[in-house]
């Protein structure tokens, strides 16, 4: 099973091989995130719905930084992932800026490159039905996997394909 540093490394190399520009490829592929329109907040959209498991107890910090607790990160947001080694990706978790939730959205990528994302459809950050409403708005080629929020983690080779598939074609369609 490759990791997240073999599957940028396989990413880059095929892109880097076909002489398409690397963050063109990146750029256009999404997974298991939100991708709000023009003028949306993260928020606003996370509101609609029931608050999902993963975010109950999101705490913030004094410099304005969220934080998932150990039990939620490994039960709910890397629910597939080996339990030792999700507490390891706890103990090193990217802070979340609380900004996140309240920064409306620019012009995002998806409106004018090809895009590719795919379903997480055991997530428990971002509802696996909104995951698939921002898909079809952005017009991308879906594939679904049943996997947490973490896909590169728990199932590094069908995001390593997903990724491949978008640089073949970006690549294709370039020359």
């Amino acid at each position: 099973m490759p990791s997240e540093y073999v599957i940028e490394v396989l990413v880059r190399r095929h892109v880097f091989d076909s002489e398409q520009p690397f963050s063109q490829v990146l750029d256009g592929i999404f997974g298991g995130i939100s991708q709000p329109d023009i003028g949306m907040l993260f928020g606003a959209l996370l509101s609609q719905g029931p608050m999902p498991p993963t975010l109950g107890h999101l705490f913030t910090d004094k410099q304005g930084f969220g934080w998932l607790p150990e039990d939620d990160y490994v039960q709910h947001f890397a629910a597939d992932v080996d339990p030792v080694r999700a507490k390891v990706m706890h103990a090193t978790q990217q802070a979340l800026a609380d900004s996140t939730f309240t920064d409306v959205m620019g012009v995002p990528a998806w409106k004018s490159l090809p895009s590719w994302y795919m379903v997480v459809t055991q997530d428990q950050a971002i509802p696996p039905d909104a995951e698939r409403l921002f898909a079809s708005r952005m017009g991308a080629t879906t594939v679904e996997v049943p996997s947490s929020h973490v896909a590169m983690v728990s199932h590094p080779d069908e995001v390593t394909q997903l990724i491949k598939t978008a640089a073949e074609t970006c690549a294709t369609s370039s020359g």
